[in-house]
C-alpha cells in the first residue's frame, strides 16, 4: 500500500504530519477519524479532520497535494454526495427536508 505525508491543521493534531494510506487515484480520504481513549475509561472521543487542497497549479487550477483540516463539529453525517435519485435527508425533527417547499 502506499502512503502520502499529510499535513494535519488545528485542533490538537496542529501541526502534526503523519503518513495517510492513498486509494487507487492516489487521494487520501475525505475524512479522517481519530478516536482518543477517555482517561476515565468511557467511549472514546472521536477527531474528525476532512481533507482540503494544499494547494493549486497555476496552469490548470489542479490540487498540488493534500492536508486535513479540524472539523470541530465532528459531524459526519451532510457531506456526502447528494443524487438526484437518493431519498431525501431528515431533519432533526424526523421529516424529510424539502428544499422546493
Amino acid at each position: 500500500m502506499k502512503s502520502e505525508d499529510t499535513p494535519f491543521e488545528g485542533g490538537p493534531m496542529d501541526g502534526r504530519v503523519l503518513p495517510v494510506l492513498v486509494g487507487p487515484t492516489g487521494q487520501p480520504p475525505k475524512t479522517y477519524r481519530i478516536p482518543v481513549p477517555d482517561a476515565a475509561g468511557g467511549p472514546p472521543t472521536v477527531l474528525v479532520y476532512r481533507r482540503e487542497p494544499r494547494g493549486h497549479s497555476k496552469r490548470l487550477g489542479l490540487p498540488r497535494g493534500w492536508k486535513y483540516a479540524f472539523d470541530p463539529s465532528g459531524d459526519t453525517r451532510g457531506h456526502r454526495v447528494r443524487w438526484p435519485w437518493s431519498k431525501p435527508a431528515a431533519t432533526p425533527d424526523g421529516k424529510p427536508d424539502d428544499p422546493h417547499g
